[in-house]
């Protein structure tokens, strides 16, 4: 009876410290998030994103939190053409899951014809927050543009 107990009490921590999503789950996920941010999905994001979010840009030229993404995807006027990621990891650790990969983002030019492109790689940090995956922390670092050149 006594391990009975034990196991009942040990059986809850044991599930708080299981990851928000399995690995592959949350890479198909995070694609919707890339997406969110294109179209600026607004309803997503907030639901998505940790209330303590933080995205530290390349070179630390811009640090945004979650009021401040939420703000820009509600004014959003132009979309991106496409957002994609590529050669994404996960490193799971405990209830938290680290993904790294490169971003693609295409983005229309002023003539709204032609596009540029730029690629980041990036690390977001995944956490379980009673029991639901929140986006906690990103970090981007641009590693190639396209600027100047054709698509």
């Amino acid at each position: 009876m006594k391990h009975l107990i034990l196991a009942g009490a040990v059986l809850p921590l044991v599930s708080l410290a299981a990851p928000c999503l399995p690995p592959a789950a949350l890479i198909e996920h995070d694609a919707q998030y890339e997406e969110a941010m294109r179209s600026g999905d607004a309803a997503f994001l907030d639901a998505w994103l940790a209330d303590d979010y933080v995205w530290v840009h390349t070179l630390a030229s811009a640090v945004d939190t979650k009021a401040v993404v939420l703000a820009r995807a509600k004014e959003l006027k132009v979309a991106a053409k496409a957002r994609t990621t590529s050669e994404v990891k996960a490193h799971a650790l405990g209830d938290t899951v680290v993904l790294r990969g490169l971003s693609t983002v295409d983005q229309w030019n002023a003539d709204g014809k032609t596009w540029r492109s730029n690629r980041y790689q990036f690390m977001r940090t995944y956490v379980n927050v009673d029991g639901k995956c929140k986006l906690l922390a990103v970090q981007t670092m641009k590693v190639w543009s396209s600027e100047g050149k054709q698509p």
